[in-house]
């Protein structure tokens, strides 16, 4: 069987992209790991200015109890003092990205405190996040949460 140079060079040139695109692929991921684990610590502190810089101006936030919120409701709600996280873990984290987005899914467990009256409570969740690669940045999209 003779091969020439062109039926040849196709194939190595797939190889190749698909290691172009795998490297992106991971160096995204990355990037989306860190969001994610930026945005956690950003919850357990109510620290609205990285909460602001995380979530898409388009955010739909939503709880496991039904609400949901834009942006600027959420950050408003998850920063206004009403309570305290006193410990937030997210577990089992798997990120999928596909191009431009990228599907986060983990087990929520979380203890907070309510200012006002020192009732203590705890959540266990599974949350779905979807985040867009804005520019260069990836921004929070999406969330919903399922109570366990």
């Amino acid at each position: 069987m003779n091969v020439n140079r062109r039926e040849l060079a196709l194939p190595v040139l797939a190889v190749a992209l698909l290691g172009t695109v795998s490297a992106y692929a991971g160096a995204d991921e990355d990037t989306v790991a860190k969001n994610v684990e930026a945005f956690r610590a950003a919850q357990a502190a109510a620290d609205a200015k990285t909460l602001e810089s995380l979530c898409a101006p388009e955010l739909s936030y939503s709880h496991s109890d039904g609400r949901v919120e834009d942006k600027a409701t959420f950050v408003a709600n998850a920063t206004d003092g009403k309570s305290k996280v006193i410990s937030l873990a997210y577990q089992d984290v798997k990120i999928r990205v596909v191009g431009t987005a990228a599907i986060v899914r983990f087990h929520w467990l979380g203890e907070a405190e309510s200012v006002p009256d020192g009732k203590k409570s705890s959540t266990n969740l599974h949350i779905l996040m979807n985040w867009q690669k804005q520019g260069a940045d990836w921004k929070l999209l999406s969330r919903a949460s399922t109570k366990l």
